[in-house]
């Protein structure tokens, strides 16, 4: 079966949203740092840590995470930062 939505593969980034992790606080190296961008499809490429396995028992009900998607986890201020940055529905 189709899935309803799907991901570009092809997709390029287009703009950061909200700050860096460095100038967050949230990052000392510039090796591994998580971020949120805008692709030119119009989806949002989450960068985080991988915490599938960690969340795996502790999810709600009603979540589900397919065989190719992961839980990423970002910081707080992250997501806040880039509010200004996100779209209204």
């Amino acid at each position: 079966m189709a899935r309803a939505w799907e991901a570009d593969h092809d997709a390029r980034f287009v703009r950061r949203l909200g700050k860096t992790a460095a100038e967050l606080g949230d990052s000392k190296s510039t090796q591994d740092c998580p971020d949120i961008w805008e692709l030119d499809s119009g989806d949002i490429a989450v960068i985080g840590r991988d915490l599938t396995d960690a969340f795996a028992d502790r999810l709600p009900a009603d979540v589900r995470i397919g065989a190719d998607e992961r839980l990423v986890v970002i910081p707080g201020d992250m997501l806040s930062a880039a509010k200004p940055d996100i779209r209204d529905a």
